[in-house]
């Protein structure tokens, strides 16, 4: 039996409690293969050629037949770890929410997936989905967002 002030060994408090943040479920820890972007061939060359990845499909190019030197090629060995795939680094998945009904659907959820209110939610109902959030123990990730200062009168 844990003593009463006990922590898990990442440091957060052991017990029950509605009134505190939901803690993910244990989890593989994350690797990435490769953290840097993949970048489009001679886009450090000319302006007009942008950084975003292209497939080389020349039928001389270098890089296609990937000769010694050249920036590295996009293939499938480059992927996430299935299990850790989509992974935030907090330890949850996102969900994205636009209206308050859509958390229901994280209720039994919450140490899974986490909320996170879509880009074109007014700031009126998104202080509505933070409120009902907070009583259903659901993490938001972005409930900060579009929220004013409130002044003190």
């Amino acid at each position: 039996k844990e003593p009463k002030g006990a922590c898990s060994p990442r440091g957060e408090r052991l017990g029950r409690s509605s009134s505190m943040a939901p803690v993910p479920l244990p989890h593989k820890k994350i690797v990435k293969k490769k953290t840097n972007k993949f970048k489009r061939h001679q886009s450090d060359e000319f302006v007009k050629v942008k950084e975003s990845w292209r497939k080389p499909r020349g039928i001389d190019s270098r890089q296609r037949r990937r000769f010694k030197g050249l920036t590295l090629l996009v293939n499938v060995g480059y992927g996430s770890d299935k299990k850790t795939r989509h992974l935030l680094p907090g330890g949850f998945y996102k969900f994205t929410v636009s209206t308050v009904k859509e958390l229901d659907v994280l209720l039994m959820q919450n140490r899974r997936y986490a909320a996170e209110i879509a880009h074109n939610v007014s700031a009126r109902k998104r202080k509505e989905i933070v409120e009902r959030a907070a009583q259903l123990n659901i993490k938001v990730l972005n409930g900060g967002a579009k929220l004013k200062a409130e002044e003190n009168e």
